[in-house]
């Protein structure tokens, strides 16, 4: 795997180091060595698919609030997708900032996003597939979100959404969340 470190702190967008032959490619997406060796202890516990019908369905943006953070390992296996995280850890450099990458079937890009950051992402095609392994399980209560187009990040979303849950249209504003 080769490691690229993004703009925002301990986030990493990860390409493939393939081994091609006249086959096709054979390609490692996770080693826990790998990770180990840049600093990152990354157990994963689940992994979750998420199929997306329609181009500009928006998800997110997602959390788990202490002491249920999570790490993920984001990839797009069908379709395109582009990705959005925000640093929402209030003692680090790079908090409230926020970055996007494209990940698709044809780039077999990841996005290695740490705990402690929102994540969303819109699809760019129909029939979408998402595939993300996580380092610590789905725990209701710990679920926080902000809403997409939330003005104190003004992500650049490459297309409008038209589909999103009734959930991440009234997240609260990033801003009162953290005033309460």
């Amino acid at each position: 795997m080769i490691f690229k470190e993004t703009e925002l702190n301990d986030a990493y967008i990860i390409d493939l180091d393939k081994l091609e032959d006249k086959r096709g490619f054979f390609a490692r997406s996770y080693c826990v060595n790998e990770f180990k060796e840049i600093g990152i202890d990354f157990p994963v516990v689940q992994a979750n698919v998420s199929y997306n019908r329609y181009k500009r369905t928006l998800r997110g943006m997602h959390y788990q609030q202490e002491p249920h953070g999570e790490a993920k390992l984001v990839r797009c296996t069908q379709g395109a997708i582009f990705d959005a995280i925000i640093d929402v850890r209030a003692d680090s450099s790079t908090y409230m900032q926020w970055m996007g990458v494209e990940l698709s079937e044809q780039n077999y890009r990841m996005l290695y996003v740490p705990e402690g950051f929102a994540h969303g992402f819109i699809t760019l095609e129909n029939k979408t597939e998402v595939t993300y392994q996580v380092s610590e399980f789905y725990t209701p209560g710990a679920e926080k979100g902000i809403r997409w187009n939330d003005s104190a990040f003004n992500i650049n979303w490459p297309v409008e959404p038209r589909i999103l849950s009734e959930k991440d249209k009234s997240w609260s504003d990033y801003k009162k969340l953290v005033n309460k």
